[in-house]
């Protein structure tokens, strides 16, 4: 994929997969995923595919400190409903990092590695999404503030004529580039504490 350079500056995440390991997909279980995994699922790179591959960056580091987290051990509930806003961009993200799937997940073998029933939507808590180690019970919920790192306001004047599609090419490959260079900015902002909020 003909990708920006800082898809594979950002940090990456490295998971441990039991399953991966016994199937033999990854010898050693170590599953390592980039910016760019997640934008490849997504299809696209937005703020929203950053935040939630930054949430759960976030998340992973503050549940499993130095050791691996596990993937397919990790409860993931969100706050708000799988068809509200961006809800379900997200969680695929977080779904392809953490293993967490709800009913179309992964059934396992011979009662082990079922990776169904680790995914809510609609659970009342404060914030935007908690994660949970099954083996510990030790939880986290994070809030994701995008506005901290804004869009350039010329870049975000050219959206409706390329939306109508009365825009000239240089005119959307100006705002490709500026819709870019915030998502740079964001995965820049990785360890800004003010981006990623532990409630």
């Amino acid at each position: 994929m003909n990708h920006p350079a800082f898809f594979d500056d950002a940090r990456k995440i490295i998971v441990y997969d039991p399953l991966a390991e016994f199937l033999g997909a990854s010898r050693d279980g170590l599953i390592e995923y980039s910016y760019a995994d997640a934008v490849k699922l997504a299809g696209h790179s937005c703020p929203t595919v950053a935040g939630a591959y930054l949430m759960t960056l976030g998340a992973l580091s503050r549940l499993y400190g130095q050791d691996l987290p596990e993937r397919g051990n990790i409860v993931v509930e969100f706050r708000n409903d799988q068809q509200s806003g961006v809800t379900g961009v997200i969680a695929n993200v977080v779904g392809l990092i953490t293993g967490a799937a709800g009913d179309n997940g992964f059934k396992g073998l011979g009662g082990r590695y079922d990776r169904r029933g680790l995914l809510f939507f609609g659970v009342d808590f404060d914030g935007d999404i908690r994660f949970q180690r099954r083996d510990t019970g030790q939880q986290v919920a994070l809030r994701y503030h995008p506005e901290i790192v804004p869009a350039e306001p010329a870049v975000m004047q050219l959206l409706p004529a390329i939306l109508s599609g009365s825009a000239q090419d240089e005119d959307r490959d100006v705002f490709a580039r500026g819709w870019q260079e915030r998502v740079k900015r964001i995965l820049e902002q990785i360890d800004n504490p003010d981006l990623v909020t532990c409630v």
